[in-house]
């Protein structure tokens, strides 16, 4: 389990959600007047990193094992979506711009770690697949 790639790939989810909450942000999204949007916004990235970690431990089916990451990539795109709200509704985009820009790239990298995983985990069944056609 610990030996295959995509499982680095989903376990680097969790850092890189959780760096997130250490991002100014974060701290633009908790001071959302009504709630939901920060509210919405920890959700999505604590289901996204949840599921990532869930899909660890559901090597033995790699089929389920795609379809939980890819659930995960939706809460993720969720994530994203919240964010992006909050960038544009900030309202001072001036000299804080590029920690708020570069806060935003922790997302996408965990985007592109979910799907790294799913390429891996599909390599890893055609690898059993082409084994079983030997037999």
């Amino acid at each position: 389990m610990i030996q295959r790639i995509q499982t680095l790939l989903l376990f680097l989810v969790l850092p890189v959600n959780a760096g997130f909450y250490f991002t100014p942000m974060f701290t633009h999204a908790m001071q959302d007047p009504s709630g939901w949007l920060s509210n919405g916004l920890i959700a999505a990235l604590f289901f996204s990193a949840a599921l990532s970690v869930y899909a660890i431990f559901l090597y033995h089916d790699r089929s389920r094992q795609i379809h939980w990451v890819w659930r995960a990539l939706l809460f993720q795109m969720i994530a994203i979506g919240a964010i992006v709200a909050v960038f544009f509704t900030a309202g001072r985009l001036g000299s804080h711009l590029l920690p708020e820009a570069l806060a935003l790239l922790l997302p996408l990298l965990a985007v592109v770690l979910q799907y790294l995983a799913v390429v891996f985990i599909r390599k890893d069944e055609d690898l059993v697949r082409s084994m079983d056609r030997i037999r």
